[in-house]
């Protein structure tokens, strides 16, 4: 199975748009991941918040245990400490569900600003790029034997325009079903020459 023509116009043709295809699809993740990175900024607020309201817990608790240590009346002046320290653990936590929220959001977005691009790239370009690949593989299979190129004949007959089949015969399919050589084969040579692949090896 070969990916590209025979013949350099056509090779080229199709080695420049897949070189074109693999800029696009790059370009267009690159810049998903660049929409990503730049919505994740938004996310610095709630891990500062996050790290404050852990800190200042943390802070709470702490005073809370050294408060508790004091004879008679420790145990009932913690509960501020306590009331407080889970407040701060709150805001940590609001914090973090912000972070979050905003890390699905850039997921979303980078994955929203890839589905257009990438289905051109797999609903458009890449069928017709098999579908040719299949077509010339088949053709250089039939072109060596002599009932293949009757076979492209055929094909040429069936899908070329009416003034180029009359360039080869005025009258190429009456030609062909005489099994004329030199039409045969200007005919099977015109649709390998179509499918841009050489006439012969």
């Amino acid at each position: 199975m070969n990916i590209y023509a025979d013949r350099f116009p056509t090779a080229a043709r199709q080695l420049l748009t897949d070189l074109l295809v693999v800029a696009w699809v790059y370009l267009w993740v690159r810049a998903a991941m660049w929409l990503h990175d730049l919505v994740q900024q938004l996310a610095v607020p709630g891990k500062k918040l996050e790290g404050a309201g852990t800190g200042l817990a943390d802070n709470l608790a702490d005073a809370g245990g050294k408060v508790r240590r004091v004879p008679v009346v420790g145990d009932d002046l913690t509960g501020p400490f306590d009331r407080a320290a889970s407040a701060a653990r709150a805001v940590a936590d609001a914090g973090r569900d912000q972070q979050e929220l905003v890390g699905q959001l850039a997921l979303a977005l980078a994955v929203a600003v890839l589905v257009f691009p990438l289905g051109v790239v797999l609903f458009g370009w890449l069928p017709l790029r098999l579908r040719w690949i299949r077509r010339a593989s088949a053709a250089r299979a039939l072109r060596a034997a002599p009932a293949g190129r009757d076979l492209l004949a055929l094909r040429a007959l069936a899908t070329r325009p009416l003034t180029e089949l009359a360039r080869i015969d005025p009258d190429a399919a009456q030609a062909w079903r005489r099994g004329d050589p030199a039409t045969v084969d200007a005919l099977a040579a015109l649709e390998l020459r179509r499918l841009g692949l050489r006439v012969a090896r």
